[in-house]
């Protein structure tokens, strides 16, 4: 009888260990795959979102050490939104986790991209969405001003730091780059402690830019955005440089197309790096937004694989430490600046600021609520105001 037993309940046991094993997994893909239909507003809004629902919802990591990841992704090139949902699905389901949190994030935003290129090979227009992107934008404000309060907190360790981040968000202010400016951030961090360590030691990375090339097939846009997506550090518009260098000046693509797909990796949801996707469609159809998608995505996968296993090593070294902790804040004053900068272009009249103080009252008042739908309400709201 025991024997029976056995044999009945061993098959059972590894049956529930498989599903036991696939739970973190699938949660990882609910998780991202929600993150890149309901993510608008490009990377400050994407890592805000994100930190409340894998630090604060479902508590996969401390903030000290999702402001760690945020961090050492502001360091390396890419995409920084998309490659901080490969740092969290490798905390909730190691590698695995990694490639499934990159791919349901991207997975959205190239196809909602990838249809609006296939209307606009077709009509030549994208459809009107200027009244619903009017209140995203200071909704998008509110909610990352609020989330960035939580984790600046927790960066501001000593009167040092708060110095460091508010030089550098002083300096992003006045037009420095951003990469110089954590680098410098980072630098300044070990200096300060090594003044009080009475030791010395620093580091520094130089990033290499990229050559466009002369003519084109789809092994090739894979090859310039593989490129692009190597060294590219910065937001969108780095992103419309780099584009418009490789493809524009070689009569790739026309400029007003360059704007356009800009345009639309900004105003879908997802990572902004989708426009690559629209870019591909232009130039090759399906297989060429498959191309330059897969090509611009794909450095930072390795990147995330090679970086994320060495973070808390980095942490447990007093030298690295203290570059980690004043890279965190200044990555933080960073998204506050960038705020600052989108605010002196959205929050121009009554409306959109009544927008952005609804949509921070709101995020204060119900700290629970997903983010998404404070940007949705906003975006609602707007439209309903321009009407009057």
């Amino acid at each position: 009888m025991l024997k029976q037993e056995l044999k009945i309940s061993l098959p059972y046991r590894h049956k529930m260990n498989k599903v036991k094993e696939a739970r973190p997994l699938l949660e990882v893909a609910e998780v991202f795959f929600k993150l890149g239909c309901t993510a608008f507003g490009g990377p400050a809004v994407h890592i805000a979102m994100m930190e409340k629902e894998v630090v604060g919802k479902r508590q996969w990591m401390t903030k000290e050490h999702f402001l760690d990841l945020v961090g050492a992704t502001n360091l390396i090139p890419g995409p920084n939104s998309t490659e901080m949902t490969m740092h969290c699905g490798h905390e909730r389901a190691g590698f695995p986790g990694l490639l499934v949190a990159g791919a349901c994030f991207i997975f959205p935003a190239a196809i909602l991209t990838g249809v609006l290129a296939w209307m606009y090979r077709h009509y030549g227009t994208l459809p009107e969405v200027q009244p619903f992107v009017y209140g995203i934008k200071p909704a998008i404000i509110a909610v990352i001003v609020f989330l960035m309060i939580g984790l600046g907190k927790k960066a501001l360790k000593t009167v040092a730091l708060g110095i460091i981040g508010a030089v550098a968000a002083i300096l992003v202010l006045a037009g420095f780059s951003e990469i110089v400016v954590l680098f410098g951030s980072g630098a300044a961090g070990i200096l300060i402690h090594t003044i009080k360590q009475k030791a010395k030691r620093a580091n520094s990375i130089t990033p290499i830019i990229i050559l466009a090339v002369n003519h084109i097939s789809n092994a090739k846009l894979f090859w310039i955005f593989l490129k692009i997506g190597s060294v590219l550090y910065g937001s969108g518009y780095v992103l419309f440089a780099f584009l418009d260098d490789a493809l524009v000046s070689q009569g790739l693509l026309s400029k007003q197309q360059l704007v356009d797909a800009i345009a639309v990796g900004q105003f879908t949801p997802g990572p902004v790096f989708s426009s690559a996707t629209f870019i591909g469609w232009q130039i090759g159809g399906v297989k060429g937004a498959l191309a330059a998608t897969i090509g611009i995505f794909l450095p930072s996968f390795i990147f995330v694989a090679l970086l994320n296993p060495v973070i808390p090593r980095l942490r447990r070294s007093w030298i690295m430490s203290a570059f980690l902790d004043a890279v965190n804040i200044a990555s933080v004053a960073i998204i506050l600046a960038v705020i600052i900068e989108i605010g002196k272009t959205t929050l121009l009249d009554w409306r959109t600021i009544l927008i952005a103080c609804i949509g921070f009252i709101v995020a204060y008042v119900f700290k629970n609520l997903n983010t998404a739908f404070i940007i949705l309400g906003g975006s609602i709201l707007g439209y309903l105001l321009t009407l009057f």
